[in-house]
């Protein structure tokens, strides 16, 4: 392990990695089942196509994760990215209008589409492409990156990530719903008998939040794993007690077999290039730029946020072994669709990770291993709670706001790119979108304050780039 990853260079021990890896897993293990369910209308459009991107998600997650552990040595875990996969859906069904056929042959179509950017991918970190493009970034806007992610993660731990349903409807949200309500009878008599379910989901995620605090101050290293553990046995509990439900219910009768005959019948290999052009050579190309826009700096954001909040950048903001990472990435988002699912991204979740002290491959090999054994274990991860998972998401998020000490509140070109971006990415979630506000922001400014020439060229053709994205209607 030493002579692999490295660990007494990068401070750490194999301990300490794995809690990490697991702590990260935990963190996002939600993803195993719910991709399935986005890409497949929550498996309206039948158990066979749920069950091939099920296991999708779980080899390409474990396949891009582990090139990650052992081509760049870092801790950042891979998986079909939120937001695209929605998009994905939603393109899906585009096609499926458009040239009139199944929802299946339409989803083998938009394969297509993650198999050119994964391709484009490679072939752009090879060349060191993307790695200039993530030079090109100011420093300014880089170091508003992990904060701005880090209220992102707040957001979607207090507000969106667990969502209750009732017979008056839903998703209810925590911060919207229970916080955001006049009064408790406001707010009981808006989700109905889902109050309840949602009083215990609040009570989970505080819990779990301030025992991983505690045990943090504390010195413990496992304490984002720790409080998630803490915190879905007080929710299993609260079910038992007070929803007189029997939380592991899902056990019963579940099936352990990993359905390989479901991928293999439905998305391994399954590229319907001629469906694909049916939707016209413009709208074809259109997609593909979009995915890889979206995609690329969802990932260089996750990347550089996560690395500057664990010191694992220099004084310029650069990332050792970037180009691996990138490379790493696009083997993710290539076996993704190779087997079946949207793009393979680094996932923010990786900022759990490195709050448990991972540092090295080490700990994206320990996500990796248990993203393949979910193949043969799904019910047992999918009993994790959301609320349980909030809790990390919140604690992490905390930390990562520590990154606005290193920014220069009297320096406008510095403050407004930041601001920008700490709104953008919570509201849109999308960190490509917030870098990209953060981007066009530092462009104007530096032209007309007198600093145009210090821009580097790459910075202005990105900069158009999102402006071409952000307001031309295709």
């Amino acid at each position: 392990m030493e002579k692999i990853f490295k660990l007494k260079e990068n401070n750490t021990s194999v301990k300490t990695e794995v809690v990490a890896g697991i702590t990260t897993f935990m963190t996002m293990a939600y993803i195993i089942a719910l991709n399935p369910n986005l890409l497949t209308n929550f498996g309206a459009e039948g158990q066979n196509l749920w069950n091939g991107v099920f296991m999708a998600t779980c080899i390409a997650s474990a396949i891009g994760t582990l090139t990650m552990a052992f081509l760049a040595n870092k801790p950042f875990v891979m998986a079909p990215g939120m937001g695209l996969n929605s998009f994905f859906a939603v393109v899906v069904a585009n096609i499926a209008t458009i040239t009139g056929t199944s929802y299946l042959v339409s989803f083998q179509s938009a394969l297509c589409i993650i198999l050119i950017e994964g391709i484009v991918f490679i072939i752009l970190s090879v060349l060191n492409i993307r790695e200039k493009i993530v030079n090109a970034i100011p420093l300014a806007v880089r170091m508003g990156i992990a904060p701005s992610i880090g209220l992102m993660l707040l957001n979607i731990g207090v507000g969106s990530n667990a969502g209750i349903y009732s017979e008056n409807g839903g998703p209810f949200y925590a911060m919207r719903d229970f916080f955001g309500a006049l009064t408790p009878s406001v707010a009981n008599d808006t989700m109905g008998s889902g109050y309840v379910k949602m009083v215990l989901t609040v009570v989970t995620m505080f819990a779990g939040l301030f025992v991983t605090i505690i045990l943090a101050h504390k010195g413990f290293k496992a304490s984002v794993l720790l409080g998630m553990l803490c915190a879905s046995i007080v929710y299993w509990i609260g079910e038992a007690l007070f929803l007189h439900t029997n939380p592991f219910a899902a056990l019963q009768g579940a099936s352990f077999v990993p359905p390989v005959n479901d991928m293999v019948e439905t998305t391994l290999f399954k590229f319907n290039f001629s469906g694909f052009m049916e939707i016209g050579v413009f709208t074809a190309v259109t997609l593909i730029i979009t995915f890889c826009m979206i995609d690329m700096f969802d990932t260089i954001g996750t990347l550089v946020g996560t690395a500057s909040r664990a010191g694992m950048v220099d004084e310029n903001g650069n990332m050792p072994n970037m180009k691996e990472a990138l490379i790493a990435d696009s083997v993710g988002t290539i076996t993704g669709a190779m087997t079946g699912t949207s793009t393979v991204t680094t996932f923010v979740e990786s900022a759990s990770g490195v709050e448990a002290g991972g540092r090295t491959g080490l700990t994206a090999l320990t996500s990796g291993l248990l993203f393949l054994a979910c193949t043969f274990i799904a019910p047992i991860a999918a009993l994790i709670p959301a609320a349980a998972t909030s809790s990390a998401l919140i604690y992490v998020g905390i930390l990562m706001l520590s990154g606005l000490k290193h920014i220069d509140f009297d320096d406008t070109l510095q403050i407004v790119p930041v601001a920008l971006m700490l709104i953008a990415m919570p509201i849109s979630g999308s960190i490509g979108h917030g870098i990209g506000l953060g981007m066009i922001s530092y462009t104007v400014i530096s032209v007309f304050t007198g600093k145009a020439k210090d821009v580097s060229l790459l910075t202005y053709i990105i900069s158009a780039l999102f402006l071409v994205k952000f307001f031309v209607v295709v």
